[in-house]
């Protein structure tokens, strides 16, 4: 384990994501009828699901605004979502005026230069092999896995790993 990453990851209190490239492989897939389909993976939403349960709040800021982002947040119980944003420092700013939680307790991933503006400021800054490399270049950790591939996973179980808390949100499965 990256040690310097880990330190970073162990004082998240809100880990924010991007949708487009991480919760997603970034691939668009419109329909005949000009319908937009998004696929996003089980793994990442159950690791979510187990970040919140340890006390780690979550967020989505993206620039793409779609209802199947809201309705996969909502699945997820992900209360704050940002959508349609181009300006993401403002969104972000924003986020942080609604949490209380100040920019060096918050985790985000992104994976292009849209999102260096929030990346730059975070305690945690993550993104993902397939990411830019203006990004790879300035983060604290790249994932292994892929974005949409498993990446938020994998951020979610490192961040819960730093934070001592693995164990015990894995637990119940194993009993």
């Amino acid at each position: 384990m990256d040690e310097q990453a880990a330190s970073r990851a162990a004082k998240v209190r809100l880990m924010i994501f991007d949708v487009d490239g991480i919760l997603t492989d970034g691939s668009l897939h419109y329909g005949a009828d000009g319908e937009m389909i998004k696929t996003f993976n089980v793994l990442d939403g159950h690791g979510i699901k187990l970040l919140q349960a340890s006390g780690v709040a979550t967020a989505i800021i993206s620039a793409r605004k779609s209802a199947l982002v809201a309705r996969r947040a909502g699945d997820l119980g992900i209360e704050h979502l940002f959508q349609g944003v181009h300006d993401k420092r403002t969104a972000f700013e924003q986020l942080l005026t609604q949490t209380g939680i100040a920019a060096d307790a918050c985790g985000f991933v992104g994976d292009d230069v849209i999102d260096l503006p929030i990346l730059l400021r975070v305690g945690f800054a993550a993104s993902v092999p397939n990411g830019h490399a203006e990004v790879r270049s300035r983060v604290h950790y790249v994932t292994q896995a892929q974005g949409g591939r498993g990446a938020a996973r994998e951020l979610c179980d490192f961040i819960l790993q730093a934070q001592g808390n693995y164990a015990a949100a894995i637990a119940p499965y194993l009993a």
